[in-house]
Parts: structure tokens; sequence; C-alpha cells
């Protein structure tokens, strides 16, 4: 009999379980007060679906052995767009809905792995998509949004919180002054930050500095911008993305999440088609953590929607990696608290076996406070061996009955 879980797949401790919990109740309180309404798209998809007309690579899908070509979601958003274009097409837009759940990715084993060949890994989400909106203020909300979540998780200077942004129609601007036949070469090096890719192009030697000054060509958004309308002139694009990142500048100032732009930013799915963005923290080591990212997706509501729907085939939306930004939050917690947890059960201990009921009345009384409280089942010499037990099984307290 296997005792180790499946290659990819991993047990969750209590204290796991009771985290994720606690952190999504916290992202769902957030995308309810903004009318945000939670939605379940199925764990079970068509192929067709999952691909997303070509933004997802094949090969990351988790196939499933059935007559017809299924799999299972590697992300919600597809999903959530099929569903908007037909179950709620008749719904008054823009729709504003919020999901939790699992995702499942199929990737190849690291070269060093006993397992080798595929590995199936699965992953909490935690997002929302705003659909059928398609203009400056739409995408200005959903940043926003994304800022009242992360002062909702506690994320403060600590974590050196930043919001790297990009633009799929800046990329794509830039691109246009490439050669056609050069341009999928010269975004394909961009997005990958590949200088000797780069070099390797067979352009012209101004075009390939150019495309080299392109590549270093990040940091805050004003400055970033400003650098941009020198190559671009004046436009509607960036004229439009400036308003936004001005709704957004001071209240991420105020949090203390620092904004970058970055114009050869592309996330890892290639589903977006306009503003695109990731969230990256560092903890307690220098090693950064990525814990949302998105963007905007017309293109693939458009797939989805009837010829009816077609004026409204707009969406944008952002997801959180529940577990990583998890262990982020729990990392910085030990290191800034010691050994005993802040918030946790009280241990009601007792010295003598026949106190047990005596402690379990204390139990009940605790548990009708709304205190969190577990019993230490066997009874202990001293009050502090009851407090070594209780810091060993992570309580907060302990209440003894002498």
């Amino acid at each position: 009999m296997a005792l180790q879980p499946a290659a990819g797949a991993r047990d969750l401790n209590p204290q796991q379980v009771d985290g994720n919990r606690t952190l999504v109740s916290l992202l769902a309180k957030i995308y309810r007060l903004w009318a945000y309404e939670e939605v379940a798209p199925p764990t079970i998809e068509r192929l067709e679906t999952l691909q997303a007309g070509g933004g997802i690579d094949g090969r990351e899908l988790v196939r499933l052995a059935s007559e017809e070509a299924l799999g299972l979601r590697p992300e919600m958003t597809a999903s959530i767009a099929r569903a908007a274009g037909t179950r709620m097409a008749g719904r008054s837009r823009p729709l504003r809905l919020w999901y939790t759940g699992p995702i499942y990715r199929s990737r190849q084993a690291d070269g060093g792995s006993t397992s080798g060949g595929q590995q199936i890994v699965e992953e909490l989400q935690s997002g929302v998509e705003l659909l059928g909106g398609a203009s400056a203020a739409d995408d200005s909300e959903l940043l926003r949004l994304l800022l009242a979540c992360l002062r909702s998780l506690g994320l403060g200077p600590e974590h050196h919180t930043q919001l790297l942004l990009g633009h799929h129609g800046v990329l794509a601007a830039l691109l246009e002054q490439v050669p056609a036949d050069q341009r999928t070469a010269a975004r394909q090096a961009l997005t990958g930050f590949d200088l000797l890719a780069i070099a390797a192009l067979p352009l012209p030697e101004a075009q390939r500095q150019g495309l080299q000054r392109l590549l270093r060509l990040r940091g805050e958004p004003a400055a970033v911008l400003y650098q941009l309308e020198q190559l671009l002139g004046p436009c509607a694009l960036l004229e439009n993305l400036a308003t936004t990142l001005a709704t957004l500048a001071p209240t991420a100032a105020a949090q203390g999440v620092s904004l970058s732009f970055d114009p050869s930013f592309q996330p890892h799915f290639a589903l977006y088609d306009g503003l695109v963005l990731k969230v990256v923290c560092r903890g307690t080591d220098t090693a950064p953590v990525e814990i949302a990212s998105g963007g905007r997706y017309d293109a693939l509501v458009s797939r989805f929607c009837g010829l009816e729907g077609q004026a409204s085939a707009a969406g944008m939306g952002f997801s959180f990696a529940v577990e990583p930004t998890r262990d982020l939050l729990e990392a910085t917690a030990r290191s800034g608290s010691g050994s005993r947890p802040d918030q946790g059960p009280i241990l009601v201990a007792y010295g003598q076996p026949n106190q047990l009921s005596q402690a379990l009345d204390q139990l009940e009384s605790l548990h009708g406070q709304g205190q969190p409280a577990e019993l230490l089942s066997r009874p202990c010499a001293t009050a502090a061996e009851a407090e070594q037990q209780a810091i060993r099984r992570g309580c907060s307290s302990t209440l003894w009955i002498a």
C-alpha cells in the first residue's frame, strides 16, 4: 500500500486547513462588500473551454479518460466566461462574480524527482470576475478592489508588496515598429526577458537596441508612461492608462503597496488582451512570492457570446493563490510573535480524574461565549505542565482547574 500522496499532491494539516478557511473568509467578506456574488464553476469541463481559445497550453491540462474530451479546470476564468455568455446571458451587465475552489494543472516532474513523468498539481484559488464592463472605470474598480483585498489580509511594510502592471495593447503597439515576420519572436524574447534572443533577431541594429532598451523599461508608472509617449506619441491608450493609475496611486501609497509598470510583462496564461497584473510579496526571506494575478480578457468573453451579446463582450478579473498567501502571512507572523500564537483555542486542563466533569462544564461555558476551547483529556500534575501542553498544542492560553 502506498503511504505517500501522489506526486504533486499534498496533505493539509488542521492548521493549514483553518488558515485557508480564514483567508478565504476574509476575501469573501470584501467581495461581498463590493456587491460581488458567489458562483461555483464545475471542476470538469470540455477541453475546448479549458483551452480558452489557445490561451492555455494543452500540456498543462489534466485530461480525463472519457468518451467526450474532458479535463479538470486549470483556472476558473474560462468556465465563468462560458457561464456568463450562456446561462447568465439574460442578466444585466456588468456581472460581478466571485469564486473559491481548487484548480488542477499538469506539469512534468523535475529531472531529479523520484516519481518522474507527469505531476498533477492541485491549488486553491479565490478571485473575482467583472463581466460586461469595458471602460477605464471598470479597470479602476478591479484594481481598487484588489487593494482592498490586500488591506484586509493585513499585508504590511514587512511584506514589501508590489503590484506589477502591464498592458497587452501597449506591447502590441510597440511591436508594430518591428517587421511583421519578426513580431512573434520579438514578443517571446521581450516577455521572456531574453536578451540573447533579442540580440539574435535579424533586425537593423537600431531596432535591436530599441528592443533592448524596452526590456529595461520598467518602474514607477508615471515615468514609464512618459517614456512610452516618447516612443508611441500621444494616444488614447496611454491617456486611459494614466487616468486608471492616477485613481490607484494614492490608495496604494497609503497602504504601502508599490506600483510598477512593465510594458513587456505578460502573465503565465495568454488569456489577456488588455491590462494585466501580478502581486508579488517578500516575507521573512528574500524569495519573492506571487500571491495574485489577472487582467482583462475581452476576446475570451466574446468567444462565448452570441451576436446579441457582443456589445457587452468584456471581462476582467484577478485571483489569489490561497496557499502561498497563507504561508507568507504565517511565516511573517511566526517571525514577529514568538512561539505562542495570539489567537487559538483555550486549553482546559485539570489535576484530578474526578474533575473531568467540572472541566467539561468549563469547556462548554467557553463555547457558549463563542470562545474556541479544547480539553486536555488526561489529568496533569501541575499548572506548569498544563501550560507546556498548551504551548505544544498551539493554544493561546490555559484554564487550569486546580
